[in-house]
Order: C-alpha cells, then sequence, then structure tokens
C-alpha cells in the first residue's frame, strides 16, 4: 500500500478535513484574521461615528462570513497535481495546478491526481513457469498519468489496480516462459510486461513507460544442480580442446613424418641436431636408444673418432 493511500485513510479514519483544506490552512486561517480584524476596526470606526448598532453588527457578520468562505472555499494544488471537482456529484472539470476557488459545501474534491512519474514495485511469489518450476521474481513498474479525468471517474483506485494489473501479468509472463529463457531473456520479459500492462491501464488515463526485473530467485537444491551442471560442462570443454590440441600435435607429427621418409638425410641431420641440443650444456647426459644410434649411423662413427684419438692419426672417411 501507497504511502498516499495510507495518508488519505488516516485523515479520513479520523475525520480531518480534505487534503485541499488542510494545505491552505495557513493561508485562508491568515485571510480570516485579517478580516477578523479589519471587521473589528471598521466596527470600531462606526461606532464612535455614531453610526447604529444593527449597522455595525451586519457589517460585522458579513466580513465574518467572507472570512469563512475564503477558509473553505480557497484551494492550492501544486504543480505536478489535477484536483478533479464533482459539483453535487457530477464531474464539472479539473482544477490547477495553483490557487482555485471552489463553492462550499455544493463542491467537493474527491481525488487529487499526480502527473509525475510514479514507482510502484511488484512480485511474484512462487510461480511456476512453463517447465514446472517454482521461481520468485521483483519488478518494478515506471508509470503516469496522462489523463485525470479517466484516472478519477474511470477505476475507483488507480493505484491499487494498477499494482494488481501488473502483478498478474508478471505471472502470466513467467507461466509462459522456460527457466532459461527467464534467466537470460529479462529484456523480452521487460518488453512483454510493458506492452501487457499498458494494454489494461490505457483505459485509465495510465500509460507505462517502463518496466525492469530487479531479481528472480530460483530454488536452492536447482541453483546448486545449475552450478555442477555449469561446473561439468566447463570441463568437458575442456577435455575437448585438449583433445583437438592432441590431434593437431598428431596431424603435424605425421606430417613430418612423411617429409622425412622421403629424405632420409633431413632426418640424419635432425636427429643429430636434438642430439646437440641435449650435449651443449656442460653436465648434461642424454641417454640416446641403440635402434637410434644404429639408425644415424652414430656408433661407427664414434668408434672411428675414438680409435683415431687413441691412436694419434685423423679417423679415415667412409668407403675408404
Amino acid at each position: 500500500m501507497s504511502a498516499t493511500r495510507k495518508q488519505r485513510e488516516l485523515l479520513e479514519k479520523n475525520g480531518l478535513p480534505e487534503r485541499g483544506t488542510i494545505r491552505v490552512a495557513g493561508i485562508a486561517l491568515m485571510l480570516w484574521l485579517v478580516l477578523m480584524l479589519v471587521s473589528i476596526a471598521a466596527g470600531w470606526r462606526m461606532y464612535t461615528q455614531g453610526m447604529r448598532p444593527g449597522w455595525i453588527a451586519a457589517v460585522v457578520t458579513g466580513l465574518n462570513l467572507l472570512g469563512l468562505y475564503l477558509l473553505f472555499a480557497l484551494k492550492v494544488a501544486d504543480q505536478w497535481e489535477k484536483a478533479v471537482v464533482l459539483r453535487f456529484g457530477r464531474f464539472i472539470g479539473l482544477r490547477g495546478p495553483g490557487v482555485f476557488w471552489m463553492i462550499p459545501i455544493v463542491d467537493r474534491i474527491p481525488v487529487w491526481i499526480d502527473h509525475r512519474v510514479m514507482v510502484t514495485p511488484f512480485r511474484a511469489e512462487k510461480t511456476l513457469t512453463k517447465d514446472t518450476v517454482p521461481v520468485d521474481v521483483d519488478a518494478v513498474l515506471f508509470w503516469l498519468v496522462w489523463d485525470a479525468e479517466k484516472a478519477a471517474l474511470e477505476v475507483e483506485d488507480y493505484r491499487v489496480a494498477i499494482a494488481w494489473a501488473a502483478q498478474t501479468a508478471l505471472r502470466e509472463v513467467i507461466g509462459q516462459m522456460d527457466l532459461a529463457d527467464i534467466l537470460v531473456g529479462r529484456a523480452r520479459m521487460d518488453q512483454d510486461l510493458q506492452k501487457i500492462i499498458d494494454e489494461r491501464t490505457t483505459p485509465w488515463g495510465v500509460t507505462v513507460q517502463s518496466v525492469e526485473i530487479r531479481d528472480i530467485v530460483i530454488p536452492q537444491e536447482l541453483e546448486d544442480a545449475m552450478s555442477r551442471q555449469a561446473q561439468a560442462e566447463r570441463e568437458r570443454q575442456a577435455r575437448v580442446i585438449l583433445g583437438e590440441s592432441e590431434k593437431q600435435i598428431a596431424q603435424s607429427f605425421a606430417d613430418a613424418s612423411e617429409a622425412y621418409k622421403e629424405n632420409p638425410t633431413a632426418l640424419h641431420l635432425r636427429a643429430m641436431n636434438m642430439l646437440f641440443e641435449g650435449l651443449k650444456d656442460k653436465g648434461a647426459l642424454v641417454i640416446v636408444p641403440s635402434s637410434a644410434v644404429d639408425t644415424m649411423n652414430l656408433g661407427g662413427l664414434t668408434g672411428m673418432t675414438s680409435l683415431a684419438a687413441v691412436a694419434g692419426t685423423p679417423p679415415a672417411p667412409e668407403g675408404e
């Protein structure tokens, strides 16, 4: 329930005057006191001039009645407000903003319409989605009154009606969407809600500017399950990426083997380069399989080099 409605109900409960009377009570009372002082001064002056008491009483009474009229007839509407005036129960027009007059007893102001942008929070609790998942959704509605006459005459309490219309529209939209669409499609929900609520409130002279979803709460058990599902999905993607990398590496090795297959010399040079890279650091130890040594013909070359070092003669080239 809005603060304005609470204030209005409190005034009606306590039997206080209308809102316009309270608003201008200071101004009206001041005018009434001024008229009282003027009537007293005028009566004293007429008494000193020898005027008859009947005339003096009539003047004072007339000024007092004028003050009472000002007290109950003077109203003030703020810049953003319109006053709905009824005369003998029939609508005669809107008044304000600013100072305006009304006939006491004959005219009355049942509603003051605020033309500023209003904010109405609303929510849907434990509402089932299309895939039967209970969710709690909080939203905010921004709206304004563009036709004060319709807002006052077409609906009993336009503020309460707007709040209920927004809540029922939110439940309707949630029931038509899956949970996944709700979690990732807030913009679509905002647009659908704005369209539905605006269609319902336009006959009341109210237009909806925007609707914003503030929060979506799902059950804790479902939230934990979704978290585990997301973690498993990330692990699956990591394994897929690793497998694709291994596949690319294997393809690279296969392409290299095809190149070395047609050129054994290139393979021997690559093997010697790998051996050199392993031995170039001092103190490094590289274990080479005997099959690799035989393939690269390094055994005979190493033996001949060692024998030449012992004999003191350079080794003879192969084939001699």
